[in-house]
């Protein structure tokens, strides 16, 4: 069951911010900022919203209990951004929650945030380390069962229907039903670099045959 706590307290502020860094270091900044950017992508026209490194508020009345993921994906809402997100105001609980994990948040990422996770009914929790310092094969994931959270075996997400691949130091994302990968924004600048300079040269070699034929009646 889920466990959200209720209050009547009223005119109680929920800060959007702590002052904290994002993360220790830039390639998880970078891992961050990527899998925001291409799951975005990937739910963008359905009512989902994607968050990154905001405060999720899961007891109102409390403003100090509350969490950060580094990423969340939260579907049947609606899409955009928010300050930061209340759970009791949006009526949908994360479905997915990603954190890129290292020695230094090790302890509260594999016991604190699993277990809220977990207590929280969150479908899915995945610790990504890109620098590979305590998880070896770098991205571990958890799916909820009827005896809670149990390890996924097989690098797939069954609420956002892709397939999770190593990739470097980020992680790859596929589409389960044609098995295309999601592109991150600096591949997706040279698709479209590339789709450019091809019109580019059909338009140079529609000029050369109107010049030697003439226009098309």
């Amino acid at each position: 069951m889920t466990v959200v706590v209720t209050t009547p307290k009223t005119d109680i502020v929920y800060p959007s911010a702590d002052g904290e860094p994002v993360a220790e270091t830039y390639d998880h900044v970078y891992a961050i900022l990527t899998t925001l950017e291409v799951l975005k992508q990937h739910l963008a026209g359905r009512r989902a919203t994607v968050l990154g490194n905001q405060f999720l508020y899961y007891a109102q009345g409390f403003p100090k209990v509350r969490v950060a993921p580094d990423v969340m994906v939260i579907f049947d809402v609606e899409s955009g951004g928010r300050d930061n997100y209340k759970i009791w105001e949006e009526g949908q609980v994360p479905k997915a929650i990603f954190e890129m994990t290292s020695p230094g948040t090790k302890s509260e990422d594999q016991n604190h945030k699993k277990d809220l996770y977990e207590s929280l009914e969150v479908q899915e929790y995945w610790l990504f380390d890109p620098k590979g310092e305590w998880i070896t094969e770098k991205l571990r994931g958890y799916r909820l069962g009827e005896e809670g959270y149990q390890l996924i075996r097989d690098n797939r997400s069954e609420v956002l229907q892709l397939r999770l691949e190593i990739e470097g130091e980020l992680i790859g994302f596929y589409r389960e039903d044609n098995g295309e990968k999601l592109l991150i924004p600096d591949e997706l600048a040279s698709a479209l670099t590339a789709e450019k300079q091809r019109a580019d040269e059909l338009e140079s070699l529609l000029a050369r045959y109107r010049e030697e034929f003439g226009e098309l009646s």
